[in-house]
């Protein structure tokens, strides 16, 4: 199957208006039962030649390895924010996923002329904006800057797994697979995961019924 790759087609037309440090911004982990969300913002050079970015959700694993450390030798800056579990929970998911890419921008140092975020609007930024729809699938910057946050949220989730086993991190890095919703019914929460997070559908399922089937999600 051939993967989409994305394209600078609206990085290119920006430029022609004068914007020159254009920095993609993207989050990973927003549906997750635990762990961070976690944001990346990517500015990459004008003439940048990185073969196969495209939206991480569409890549593998190595694929995805490769290309976050093409990314980071090559861009001309780039950062990683996350908002924590605590914060998912007090903010909810949605504030707290725009409160990890604002994070994520205000990071670059210097701080890039205009950023393009996939769908959204971050309020608070002193630089232009736009919200390009399906903006990972379609642009680069904003694809690269989801390989990035997927990667190091990946790691990150990997590290959560060497300390507590128990959960699985390291193959459904916090996703609602069946071996994950079959450790919270046998161990209960462990600090990683959202309170927040309990749709009848799932706990109150495993609280009251046990653990229904359902495949896990791909290793990749």
């Amino acid at each position: 199957m051939v993967r989409p790759r994305a394209r600078r087609t609206i990085e290119n037309a920006l430029r022609r208006f004068g914007f020159d440090r254009i920095a993609g911004v993207d989050e990973v982990g927003r549906g997750c039962l635990a762990g961070p969300v976690t944001a990346a913002a990517v500015v990459l050079p004008a003439r940048c030649r990185i073969s196969g970015i495209a939206d991480s959700k569409l890549l593998t694993a190595r694929a995805r390895e490769r290309l976050h450390d093409e990314i980071l030798e090559q861009a001309l800056a780039w950062a990683v924010a996350s908002s924590t579990p605590e914060e998912i929970d007090r903010l909810n998911i949605h504030r707290a996923s725009l409160q990890a890419m604002r994070r994520a921008v205000l990071a670059l140092v210097p701080l890039p002329d205009l950023v393009l975020i996939d769908a959204f609007h971050l309020a608070g930024l002193p630089m232009a904006q736009r919200s390009v729809v399906h903006g990972d699938r379609l642009c680069t910057a904003i694809a690269a800057a989801s390989i990035v946050a997927k990667v190091v949220r990946d790691r990150e989730m990997a590290g959560h797994h060497a300390a507590d086993p128990r959960y699985g991190f390291d193959r459904h890095k916090g996703y609602a697979t069946r071996t994950h919703l079959e450790a919270v019914a046998r161990f209960g929460y462990s600090p990683l995961h959202r309170r927040s997070f309990r749709p009848s559908s799932l706990f109150d399922t495993i609280d009251t019924e046990g653990v229904r089937p359902g495949p896990d999600d791909p290793a990749d």
